[in-house]
C-alpha cells in the first residue's frame, strides 16, 4: 500500500492530522472511509469535509491499482487524471490517448496496451467504491 503522502490533493494541514490519527498508507485511508458514516467520522476527527474525504478517496483507489507506483501516479496527473473518478469518465481509447500523450510530455516510457486495459479495467470494478 502506497504511504498515505503519495496523495496529491490531501492539504499538509490534514496530512498531518490523518498521521496523527494512525493513518499512514492509502490501504488504511480506504478502510476507515469505507462508508457514509466512516468518511463522516473521520472527515471530523482531521476537520475536513467529507468532500475532502471522498477526493482522498478517490485518488487512493487510483494508487492502488495493481502495478501502479509514483511514476504512473505522476504520468497520470500529467494527463489530467488525478483519481479513479477521471478514469471512469473516459473510454479506453481516450484513456490510453491521455496516457500516451502525457508520457511523451514527459519524456518516458508510455505504458504499454495491456496495463492501461488493466487499469481501465480495475477502475470499472472499484466503480461503486
Amino acid at each position: 500500500m502506497p504511504p498515505i503522502d503519495e496523495l496529491t490533493r490531501i492539504e499538509p494541514v490534514h496530512l498531518a492530522r490523518l498521521e496523527h490519527q494512525g493513518i499512514f498508507t492509502t490501504g488504511l485511508l480506504l478502510e476507515v472511509s469505507e462508508t457514509v458514516t466512516r468518511r463522516q467520522t473521520l472527515a471530523d476527527q482531521v476537520d475536513a469535509s467529507t468532500n475532502d474525504v471522498l477526493a482522498w478517496r478517490d485518488e487512493a483507489l487510483m494508487l492502488n491499482l495493481a502495478g501502479f507506483g509514483p511514476n504512473e501516479h505522476q504520468l497520470l496527473i500529467q494527463a489530467g487524471i488525478e483519481g479513479l473518478r477521471d478514469i471512469l469518465a473516459v473510454d479506453l481509447e481516450t484513456f490510453g490517448t491521455r496516457t500516451h500523450r502525457a508520457a511523451t510530455e514527459l519524456n518516458q516510457e508510455p505504458p504499454s496496451a495491456l496495463m492501461l486495459t488493466g487499469w481501465w479495467e480495475q477502475a470499472k470494478t472499484l466503480e461503486d467504491e
